[in-house]
């Protein structure tokens, strides 16, 4: 069936929906705001044990809404917000608090402005520690700093040590310093990949098969080179929409000085690729895509 991105959205804007049920269990839903999310689990859905929400925008409302009882039915919660949100402390952590009897848990965000990364000492503190049911947690978190610097930004190395007793899954860390932007990101994420889409992949991107993504896109400061599109290719055999931003030209290609050089390069096969989206790209990658020295649509 469709996924929650492409089903309309509820939103309790104008008055609250005077909607109620004694014998729904589960619910997938999308929602506006994350105050709609909160009107939900105002007890309008006593029974409910399984909750799918798509949020499109997590930030404090200016509305104020008093429903903070323990949700003790609840057993399976999936959040997923695809925009960024500087309230992950303020709204996220707090509502999972009240999950006391949660067994399932997925989460699925961007968090900026925060003055640290969200790692595994982070999630054990404010999750896991709070959740003594918890027996399958599975998520793809996002967090972006403008605070650190090059000296006291924690490594990869250092991300993956937080995660050492982690008992859930394989967890897979990526940590970027952007120095142009003056902004550094840590991703972690889940393994083996549970989601469709697959952002911001940088050229410190680990690998990896990830069969359920079909729609990736590509971001850093420094160059893709064609051997970068050729693992790209690799880990996501079915990408059927793929968007690149990347302002720097091709080093490699600067160093190639015949056409023979060109033809000695693998060609990368897209078998499923339909949509190339190209956003303050280089005209390098046009050609990448372009030549068929260099790539072949199949499906085009």
């Amino acid at each position: 069936g469709p996924s929650l991105s492409d089903c309309q959205q509820l939103s309790f804007d104008t008055s609250p929906l005077a909607v109620f049920s004694s014998t729904l269990s589960e619910l997938h839903i999308r929602v506006s705001r994350f105050i709609d999310c909160l009107y939900l689990l105002d007890g309008r859905f006593n029974q409910l044990h399984t909750l799918y929400v798509y949020i499109n925008f997590i930030y404090v409302p200016y509305e104020t809404i008093n429903n903070k009882e323990k949700l003790s039915n609840l057993r399976s919660f999936s959040l997923y917000c695809e925009t960024d949100t500087e309230s992950y402390d303020d709204l996220v952590v707090p509502l999972v608090h009240r999950m006391s009897n949660l067994e399932k848990l997925h989460l699925y965000l961007n968090v900026i402005d925060r003055q640290t990364f969200i790692d595994g000492d982070d999630l054990k503190t404010n999750i896991i520690n709070n959740l003594l049911r918890l027996n399958s947690f599975t998520f793809n978190i996002r967090s972006f700093n403008s605070r650190y610097n090059q000296t006291d930004l924690p490594s990869n190395e250092d991300i993956q040590k937080t995660f050492k007793d982690f008992k859930y899954n394989k967890i897979i860390s990526c940590v970027d310093d952007f120095q142009k932007s003056r902004y550094n990101q840590c991703h972690i994420y889940s393994y083996p990949y549970e989601w469709k889409c697959y952002n911001k992949i940088t050229n410190n991107f680990p690998g990896g098969l990830f069969k359920c993504v079909n729609e990736v896109s590509l971001f850093d400061e420094r160059p893709f080179e064609h051997e970068f599109f050729l693992q790209i290719q690799k880990s996501f055999p079915f990408m059927k929409k793929l968007t690149i931003t990347n302002r720097k030209a091709q080093r490699n290609k600067r160093r190639r000085k015949s056409k023979n050089d060109d033809e000695n390069l693998s060609i990368i096969n897209y078998y499923h690729l339909t949509e190339l989206r190209f956003f303050r790209a280089h005209e390098d990658y046009l050609e990448e895509f372009l030549l068929a020295t260099k790539t072949s649509l199949l499906n085009n």
